[in-house]
Parts: C-alpha cells; structure tokens; sequence
C-alpha cells in the first residue's frame, strides 16, 4: 500500500481554506497511487488553539466538516486522516478518524493531553486502542503526546496494529521526539508507524516538520525536511512479520515483572 503524509504548512484562513487544500492535496495524493492520506494533528481548524479556531471547527463527530472530508475521499478514491475538536456533550475531544472512500473506519481520542492549555481546553480519551482493517493492514490511531508513552504503543501492537497513524503537531525543541523516539517506537513494536506534523511558525509557534513513515525495523522510509510537503511511502504487510520474526520483542515479554507491587 502507498502512504502519502501532508505536512501542511500552519497558516492562516480557517476551516475553509483547510477543506479546499485538502480537495487538491487528495488529488495529488490519488495521482500519485496513495491509498491512505494523513494530515496533522487537529488538522480542521488548525493552529494555535485559539478560541476562535476552536469555536469555528468544533463539531459532534458526524458534523459537516467531517462530511467534507468524507466527500472529499469518495471523489478522490483515497482514505483520509484528519483530526478536529469534537464535541461530546458537555466536553471537547482531540480526535482524529480515519474516513475511506467508503464511509468513516475509526476515530480515536486523545488521551494523553500535553501541558495545561490542552487540559483546558480538551477531555482526555478513554480508548487507549482503536483499530480498523484497511488495506491489508491492522491500522491503529493515536495522536501526538501518546506516541511518547511506550505503554501506549505496546497496547496496540499487542493487539494486532501493525500499521500506527499519529497526527502530530510536534514544535522546537522537541525535534529529537521525531528522529529518535518515533523510530525506536517502530522498532521496539515491529510496526509501521506514520507521523505526519505541521510545519511553519505562526503566532509565536514554531513547527519543526520531520514528518516520517517509519518501517517496523525502525527504518525510515521517508522523511520530510521542515516546509511543506506532500510525503509518499509504501509499506508491505510481510515486513511486519519479517521484524517481528528477526526482532522478538513482543514474544520475549515478562509482564509478571513489570507489574507494580502491590
């Protein structure tokens, strides 16, 4: 299967703008033989996280942005990662679904919220797992801060992922998050694993870029510098059974010993 990451450039112009770049990047995307597009993180809406961005985008998870985006697969014949504030009731998530030309897969919410503004501003997921078949592959979502957490990523390799979509909205310094930490992540769990983040600098936040497709040797496939691009990658099923043979990490566990006591 063909991946393509949009490391989009953080800018100005709202929901809007957003849903008509995307229409043309999905283009791109299917021209170029991709069967799964992933955008940033909070990519409807955007950053920063002002309340103005937020209240714009902010929809239940069957709203009309996420209506767009699913029109938007189905006229392009490509799956498409995207995250927005959903609102749940009374609270807002961090979500991001993953939407095939046929109808919406999966959606996940974040659950390890970074730092006191997103605490403010989002409720915390209680799904550490979620997945969905596509392509041949077992895909799972998880979202930014939650890739740093090993426990995190080894639930879902655990439970059969072996393709591992995160969203990313990674800024300096933290540039060390996408070089080291994301391919040791792949590694140490026999999977792929696709991160794709915002680039650019806009009201004091500086994005580093980096987005990566990582293979489950912990080898990368392909790498963005830090302006916009748009990312392709292909990714085979039996490599995961390929590493996870050679490297047996996930036979070789002793979770009797890694259990606090009591």
């Amino acid at each position: 299967m063909r991946i393509a990451c949009w490391q989009a450039t953080c800018a100005p112009g709202g929901v809007p703008a957003f849903l008509e770049a995307l229409e043309s990047v999905a283009r791109r995307a299917a021209d170029g033989g991709a069967a799964l597009l992933v955008t940033p993180e909070m990519s409807v809406g955007g950053y920063p996280l002002s309340a103005a961005a937020l209240a714009e985008a902010r929809e239940p998870a069957t709203g009309r942005h996420s209506a767009a985006v699913a029109r938007i697969a189905r006229e392009s014949g490509v799956a498409i990662v995207h995250g927005w504030p959903e609102a749940a009731g009374p609270v807002v998530h961090n979500t991001a679904a993953v939407t095939s030309p046929t109808g919406r897969l999966l959606a996940y919410r974040k659950s390890h919220l970074y730092g006191p503004q997103e605490r403010a501003l989002f409720a915390p997921g209680s799904d550490g797992v979620v997945q969905a078949r596509f392509g041949g592959f077992t895909v799972g979502l998880l979202i930014c801060y939650d890739v740093e957490f090993p426990e995190a990523v080894r639930a879902h390799a655990l439970a059969g992922t072996d393709l591992l979509v995160v969203p990313t909205a990674l800024m300096r310094p933290w540039d060390f998050v996408a070089r080291v930490v994301v391919p040791a992540r792949a590694f140490e769990n026999g999977l792929f694993l696709v991160y794709t983040n915002w680039s650019g600098d806009r009201d004091g936040l500086g994005f580093c870029g980096l987005t990566r497709v990582v293979g489950p040797d912990g080898a990368v496939l392909a790498a963005a510098g830090d302006g916009e691009e748009l990312l392709f990658a292909d990714i085979d099923p039996a490599r995961v059974l390929a590493a996870r043979s050679r490297t047996t990490y996930l036979q070789d566990r002793r979770p009797e010993l890694y259990e606090p006591a009591p």
